[in-house]
């Protein structure tokens, strides 16, 4: 499983006010987190999928760290509808300062 994990390569993308942070091979999505953009400093994670053969593997956790890394360097804020998103932003201090309630 370890080098199952060390191949995952997580991409981001966005177009008109819409985007998200995704792992793909062979051209088939098989996780994604995405958010809508709300204003130029501030978006909405709406939806975390991990398909089932990459569960376990921290997957969902490494896509809500690359939004975090982006919201930091792009000094945009992360709020969140979708329910693992929003529990990990809530409950994990390091996350603080780019979580807008």
């Amino acid at each position: 499983m370890a080098t199952e994990q060390h191949a995952i390569d997580i991409q981001h993308h966005e177009d008109a006010g819409r985007g998200g942070f995704y792992v793909e091979r062979e051209d088939v999505r098989l996780a994604e987190m995405t958010y809508s953009r709300v204003n130029e400093k501030l978006v909405i994670i709406d939806h975390t999928l991990v398909d089932e053969r990459l569960r376990g593997l921290g997957v969902a956790r490494r896509l809500l760290d690359s939004a975090v890394a982006w919201a930091r360097a792009s000094g945009t804020k992360l709020s969140a509808t979708c329910p693992y998103a929003k529990a990990q932003l809530e409950q994990d201090a390091s996350l603080q300062d780019v979580y807008e309630r």
